[in-house]
């Protein structure tokens, strides 16, 4: 059997997203259903991979020990369901860094593609921003919007988005499609 793989975004898609940031492990918090999710799309498959901005490194919020104990949090939390998450790429850079990683530039998803040797056109990406949206359309990827996080507001400031995308309600919603298709 092939390897699939699925993108998500972390923030407002895994966990409940904040303007102040998620600065700490105690303030990463799932919504509900997003463990059982990922654990949903392993057990029929999928390989899970997270595409994320972490521009609160370069704004000196938090440094990469903090990030990684996030990051070891959340992945702790999905095993507990069964689940797993196989890696992890971020932008540690601000929108005004120019870099080449920061969503809805391409340079994190290239990178997995070259990492896994995959191609990006058979890849779907859960997002729940423009710049998700964007990145994945860039790359060929089935762009997919949650209205968690900034998902409803991406949504009312891109109507458009409505005729266009596959829109849930949250990402057990998108799994549940993704292994039904």
């Amino acid at each position: 059997m092939q390897t699939r793989y699925i993108l998500l975004d972390r923030d407002g898609v895994i966990n409940h997203d904040s303007d102040n940031f998620i600065k700490s492990p105690d303030e990463w918090l799932p919504i509900d259903g997003s463990l059982e999710a990922i654990t949903l799309l392993n057990q029929h498959g999928f390989r899970v991979i997270i595409i994320s901005n972490q521009s609160g490194l370069a704004r000196g919020l938090f440094d990469e020990k903090t990030l990684n104990a996030i990051h070891d949090k959340m992945r702790h939390a999905v095993e507990l369901e069964g689940g797993k998450i196989e890696a992890i790429y971020f932008c540690p850079h601000q929108t005004s860094d120019l870099c080449e990683c920061r969503k809805p530039k391409v340079g994190l998803l290239k990178q997995f593609a070259a990492d896994y040797d995959v191609d990006l056109t058979k890849v779907s990406f859960i997002g729940d921003s423009l710049r998700d949206i964007q990145a994945a359309q860039a790359v060929g990827s089935t762009p997919i919007l949650v209205k968690t996080g900034n998902g409803t507001k991406t949504l009312q400031n891109n109507p458009e988005l409505l005729t266009s995308l596959l829109i849930f309600e949250n990402l057990y919603d998108a799994a549940k499609f993704l292994i039904g298709r």
